[in-house]
C-alpha cells in the first residue's frame, strides 16, 4: 500500500475529530508535489493510505473503536487507555501498561501527527496506520484480544454494524474494515499552531526571545536539526543516541528488524511537537523533564556502545540549555477539542 495526499483542510479533520458530521472533501493526489514555502510548517495535505480516503462516517467509525474498551480481552483497555488526547495523546508513564497491569519495555509514542509517518512504532515494525491499529489489539501483552475473537465480538453489537456498512459499504466486519477506521480517526489527530508556528508566520512576539536563540541553538551549537527535521520535527530515522536502560534486559530497536550493525540499539526520532505534553522521555521513558533530555545530549549520550557518531558532548551553557528548553516549550499547541463518543450498545 502507499500513501496519497488528501487535500481536505486540517479544520474539517477536527471537526469530524470532535462529533462534527461534515464530511471532508477528498481528491486524489495532487498533481504537482506539494511545495512548502516553510518546511517548518505543517502542510494542509494530510497522507493517507490508498484505498482509505478518509470520510466523515470512517472517522466516526474510528473514534468509536479507539475509545471502546472492548477492544480489549477485560474489557478495559482501549487505545485511548495508553494515547490519552488529555495527555498529549500519550498516557504520561515511564511505560506503557498493558493487559493485567503489566508493565511494558517501552514508552507509549504520541498519536499525534503518526499520519506522516513513513514507519510506525518504536522500531518502524509497522508501515502504515492500519498496519498498526491492529498490533496492540491482538497483543497478548497489551490488549489481549485474539484478532478473530475481535470481529465476532463487535459482530454482536448491533450498533456497529450500520456504522461499519456506512463507512465500508459491503465490506463488513473484519480485521481489515477494523484497522481501516481506527486509522482514519488517528489521521485526524494533527497538530495545532504553536507559539512557533505563529513566530514563523510573521508575529515577531509570539515566540520569546529565549526561545528564538534556542531556535537558533537547535540548528547550530546544539545540532538538534540533524534529526529533528521540518514541520515535525523528525527525519523519520533511526539512531542510537546512548539512552540508559532502567533494566538488565537489553532492547535492540531497530536492530531487531533490520539486522544492521548501526542500527543496533537505534529508536525512531520522536515528533517534538506537543513535547511539552508527553513527558516522560525517550523510547523507555528515562527522563522526567526536557532539562534532563537537554543535559543528555550535552553530554554526548551515557552508553557509548553503538552509539552514533552525530552524538558528541556540546558544550552548552545553563542559559543555551534554557533556551533549548523554551524553544522545545513554543512547539506545543492549543489541545484540540476532542468529544468522547458514545458507544454502541451490547
Amino acid at each position: 500500500m502507499r500513501l496519497v495526499l488528501s487535500m481536505m483542510s486540517v479544520a474539517v479533520l477536527a471537526a469530524a475529530c470532535s462529533g462534527a458530521a461534515t464530511v471532508p472533501p477528498v481528491a486524489g493526489p495532487p498533481a504537482a508535489a506539494t511545495a512548502l514555502a516553510d518546511p517548518w510548517l505543517r502542510p494542509a495535505a494530510v497522507p493517507f493510505t490508498e484505498g482509505n480516503a478518509p470520510n466523515a462516517a470512517r472517522i466516526e467509525l474510528g473514534r468509536a473503536l479507539f475509545f471502546d474498551p472492548r477492544l480489549s480481552g477485560s474489557n478495559m483497555i482501549s487505545c485511548a487507555w495508553c494515547h490519552n488526547p488529555a495527555r498529549g495523546w500519550a498516557d504520561g508513564q515511564a511505560t506503557a501498561i498493558g493487559h493485567g497491569f503489566k508493565r511494558l519495555g517501552r514508552a507509549t509514542p504520541t498519536v499525534l501527527n503518526t499520519a506522516y509517518n513513513p514507519l510506525q512504532m518504536w522500531d518502524g515494525r509497522k508501515s502504515t496506520l492500519e498496519d498498526q491499529a491492529l498490533g496492540p489489539i491482538g497483543s497478548p501483552d497489551e490488549m489481549n484480544l485474539p484478532l478473530d475473537k475481535m470481529v465476532a465480538k463487535l459482530s454482536a453489537i448491533p450498533g456497529y454494524r450500520p456504522m461499519f456498512e456506512a463507512a465500508y459499504p459491503d465490506e463488513g466486519i473484519s480485521q481489515q474494515t477494523v484497522a481501516k477506521a481506527i486509522a482514519s480517526f488517528e489521521r485526524t489527530v494533527v497538530s495545532t499552531s504553536a507559539p512557533f508556528d505563529r513566530w514563523r508566520q510573521g508575529e515577531g512576539h509570539a515566540m520569546s526571545e529565549s526561545a528564538q536563540r534556542g531556535f537558533a541553538l537547535f540548528n547550530g551549537k546544539a545540532n538538534c536539526a540533524l534529526c529533528h527535521q521540518g514541520f515535525n520535527f523528525t527525519d523519520n530515522g533511526f539512531h542510537n543516541i546512548g539512552v540508559r536502560s532502567l533494566t538488565d534486559s537489553e532492547d535492540e530497536g531497530r536492530f531487531a528488524h533490520r539486522k544492521v550493525k548501526v542500527l543496533k540499539g537505534a529508536f525512531k526520532t520522536p515528533t517534538l511537537r506537543d513535547i511539552d505534553l508527553t513527558a516522560p522521555y525517550m523510547h523507555n521513558g528515562v527522563y522526567k523533564t526536557l532539562e534532563e533530555v537537554v543535559d543528555h545530549y550535552d553530554r554526548g549520550g551515557d552508553v557509548k556502545a553503538n552509539l552514533s557518531p552525530n552524538i558528541k558532548p556540546l558544550g552548552l551553557s545553563p542559559g543555551e540549555k534554557a533556551d533549548l528548553v523554551a524553544f522545545m516549550k513554543a512547539l506545543t499547541g492549543t489541545p484540540a477539542h476532542v468529544e468522547v463518543p458514545t458507544l454502541p450498545v451490547d
